[in-house]
């Protein structure tokens, strides 16, 4: 979202400039105090964030409907604590500071607006203080956001933190005590809306956790509805109203939400301190001070039995992990010497699969980022190659994803936006247990992804898809299908794979998913009715109506 915002350099040169590029100021919109704007912990917020069904149907947890965590489930603790441990506890003089206002912050008069701009001689993720002149705030902060890429997606997060942590450090140096901030992300810098905002709101809360007594109000401007929705909905995961709000806050906050100042936290990075060993612990005899330690005689040898400074230290107290790129060489090299000698799947053509197994933590990182993309991305060019689509349900209720194996055309497909179109598509699905139907109907005709791919594909759809996946429906298999199954099953994935079940005739397919529930392509049908003899289903071409040729 680019906000219409004076830069820092009209800012600082002219008087009037930031009035004139600011709307409403100049008599055209009167300047809004914060009484008039609403505060987060006000009833009528209560209402319009967490509103029940008139019929009654749905509680207050129902706006928290589609924040589950792709990487623990249902049952799962949500926090350190467990269950029932909030990471964001009630706190109502916190709650007290904050308001959600649907309008830019140039009209309101609070002590200093933030102005997220590309310009301003500052560095991304830092901040510098002008004057408003003729806004009714009486400062600008100028901040700089960053750039949003997949591959850096870590860094972008915690450059866009520092942007609003910087804001309210400038704010507390100067003295001043509110503020009024836009979406410092931008779609020209490619920023994913909903994961900006849970950085902006913990970083936020965080922030109040120390300074809470420093600060009056934090406003967050929204212009748009998306933004305005967003908001409403992530607000109450890091400030709870009330108890039953930060229940369910536990359940559903994200499983990264960030440090003690709301960054990302890298467990590769971190030091390790080890404490003193026991023994050393309970000894009544003293360390010896830094001025008793001998120092080294003119020929460089050390004293060390002048002193019991080695009989407190274990080699571990001042230990780090191993550099996470060395490694993750060692994982490749691990991996690769493994399958040395016996690639069964590159000797049958399969492809290869020398890459290491993810842990949870990186496949809930990668399943995110490429959600992220995909969410801020139009893929439609995919979607109407109809590879795959939303069908009904099965007999037992299950969504079903249908997949047709003769639309994948890998010659002239982008295989980084399919992948990216399946994120997306699949997402809602994963949620819950589902079906697959793949049609291979005809696909053997066309090339197919080796299971290198395949396997990039799992690890990006993460652990929700294989543990709420019911079954994958194959009609039409070749023996090359079930020979490349039989080789996934082996080499990519036994759990999810040996759930595949062959079918050999619609007929068949329709005893696990109704016809009703199913969009088929006609060439399906033909297909069907070629393999089997004339025996197949079969479908009129005037009025699509399906039945069953008879035998004989």
């Amino acid at each position: 979202m680019q906000n219409r915002s004076p830069s820092a350099a009209s800012a600082s040169a002219s008087p009037t400039a930031a009035a004139a590029m600011a709307p409403g100021v100049g008599g055209v919109e009167p300047a809004v105090t914060l009484d008039q704007v609403p505060r987060w912990s006000d009833p009528d917020q209560r209402i319009s964030s967490l509103s029940p069904t008139a019929a009654g149907s749905e509680t207050q947890s129902s706006s928290f409907l589609s924040f589950s965590d792709p990487l623990t489930g249902d049952d799962a603790a949500a926090g350190p604590g467990g269950r029932g441990a909030s990471r964001f506890p009630v706190d109502h003089e916190i709650n007290s500071k904050i308001y959600l206002w649907r309008g830019h912050p140039w009209n309101l008069e609070v002590d200093a607006v933030v102005n997220s701009t590309n310009e301003g001689g500052c560095r991304t993720g830092m901040a510098k203080m002008t004057n408003a002149y003729d806004l009714p705030a009486r400062k600008v902060i100028h901040t700089v956001g960053p750039k949003y890429a997949v591959k850096y997606h870590t860094a972008a997060e915690n450059a866009l933190s520092h942007c609003y942590r910087s804001c309210l450090e400038l704010l507390i140096e100067n003295g001043l005590e509110s503020i009024a901030t836009g979406c410092i992300y931008t779609e020209a810098k490619n920023y994913p809306r909903e994961p900006a905002a849970h950085v902006a709101i913990r970083t936020v809360r965080r922030f109040l956790e120390k300074q809470k007594d420093k600060i009056t109000a934090i406003v967050f401007c929204t212009t748009s509805s998306p933004d305005t929705e967003i908001y409403k909905r992530l607000l109450p995961l890091y400030f709870p109203r009330d108890k039953p709000e930060e229940e369910i806050a536990a359940l559903k906050l994200p499983a990264d939400v960030g440090d003690e100042n709301g960054e990302t936290v890298i467990d590769e990075r971190k030091i390790r301190i080890k404490p003193l060993p026991a023994g050393a612990a309970n000894s009544k005899t003293p360390i010896p001070a830094l001025a008793d330690i001998p120092l080294p005689d003119s020929g460089l040898t050390r004293r060390r039995n002048s002193f019991k400074l080695d009989s407190y230290l274990d080699p571990a107290f001042m230990s780090i992990i191993k550099d996470p790129d060395l490694r993750r060489k060692e994982q490749w090299e691990k991996s690769a010497q493994a399958h040395k000698g016996l690639n069964l799947a590159n000797l049958l053509g399969f492809g290869d699969l020398g890459s290491p197994p993810l842990s949870a933590a990186e496949e809930y990182s990668l399943h995110s980022r490429y959600l992220a993309k995909a969410n801020s991305m139009n893929l439609s060019d995919i979607a109407e190659m109809k590879i795959i689509y939303r069908g009904g349900v099965d007999s037992e209720g299950r969504a079903v994803m249908v997949v047709v194996g003769a639309h994948f055309l890998l010659r002239c497909l982008d295989l980084e936006r399919f992948v990216l179109y399946v994120a997306k598509e699949f997402e809602p699905l994963i949620q819950k247990p589902y079906s697959i139907v793949y049609f291979h109907s005809a696909a053997s005709l066309q090339p197919q992804p080796d299971l290198g791919f395949m396997k990039r594909l799992q690890q990006i759809l993460g652990r929700k898809h294989q543990k709420n996946l019911h079954a994958i429906y194959v009609l039409h298999p070749t023996l090359g299908l079930r020979t490349a199954i039989l080789a996934m099953q082996l080499f990519v994935d036994g759990e999810v794979w040996k759930k595949v079940v062959y079918v050999d005739r619609l007929v068949q397919l329709f005893r696990y998913v109704p016809r009703e529930q199913l969009t088929i392509p006609d060439f399906v049908f033909q297909h069907d009715l070629e393999v089997n003899g004339g025996k197949g289903i079969i479908v009129d071409p005037r009025t699509k109506h399906v039945y069953q040729r008879p035998s004989g």
